[in-house]
């Protein structure tokens, strides 16, 4: 694993432990509810978990984008189906989720390797 994607995730699981230490019953829930989500459903969780990539890209949340990559690579997305979530995110959030994109192909290529 590469040093960035293991940063990334040390960093996601501290700061969820942090939060999530407070006790407050609304982040709890909004947690519980994001987690069953991404379950298996009428939609495979694959399906699901390139839904959520599109949305990251044209909301241009990296942190989030970071996340579905990981976990569709666990899915075993291939590269091929990844761009084409590329190209759709572009195709629908315009020339602004281009840096974005950049950002994601490096991360994509750090899980790959």
């Amino acid at each position: 694993m590469s040093t960035q994607v293991k940063e990334f995730n040390e960093y996601r699981e501290k700061m969820n432990e942090r939060i999530l230490k407070e006790d407050n019953l609304v982040l709890k829930r909004f947690w519980s509810l994001d987690n069953q989500a991404y379950t298996e459903g009428a939609l495979p969780l694959k399906t699901k978990e390139l839904m959520g990539l599109t949305a990251s890209m044209v909301l241009r949340c990296d942190d989030c984008i970071k996340y579905h990559l990981g976990k569709c690579h666990e899915l075993g997305v291939s590269s091929a189906e990844i761009y084409e979530v590329f190209s759709i995110s572009n195709l629908i959030g315009g020339s602004i989720v281009i840096p974005h994109t950049r950002r994601a192909a490096e991360f994509w290529d750090e899980l790959n390797k």
